[in-house]
């Protein structure tokens, strides 16, 4: 999914005027694109001159940080609170699990999509 980099972006409005679907607009000097309504057509992302529309790939590597650390500070504030380590065990558990249901509905998703792509061709 395509987000902009407000660091980059100079609100030139060229995203804004060229979206299809009108999921785009200005938010605090910079464009904000609606995720609710884009339909990942990456026409904001081929026409920005300054690059400022990037990737979700963009941010794997954060994302996977982040993950991380909710598993650790689950680990850690579980045994800190519940007072015994085998309860810091079980909620990482907890966590591990979550993110394994996560990926199996996301790996689903994608399947039965890619059912329906190959059935347009």
């Amino acid at each position: 999914m395509p987000w902009i980099d407000k660091y980059i972006c100079t609100a030139c409005g060229i995203c804004v005027d060229k979206c299809p679907v009108d999921t785009i607009l200005m938010k605090d000097n910079a464009a904000e694109i609606d995720m609710d309504g884009c339909i990942r057509c990456a026409i904001c992302h081929d026409i920005c001159p300054l690059d400022a529309v990037k990737h979700d790939s963009d941010k794997v590597d954060d994302w996977l940080a982040e993950a991380v650390e909710i598993g650790k500070r689950n680990l850690e504030q579980s045994t800190k609170y519940l007072g015994d380590p085998n309860e810091g065990k079980y909620s990482l558990e907890r966590t591990i699990k979550s993110y394994k249901r996560s990926e199996m509905i996301y790996r689903k998703a994608a399947e039965i999509l890619n059912d329906i792509y190959d059935n347009l061709q």
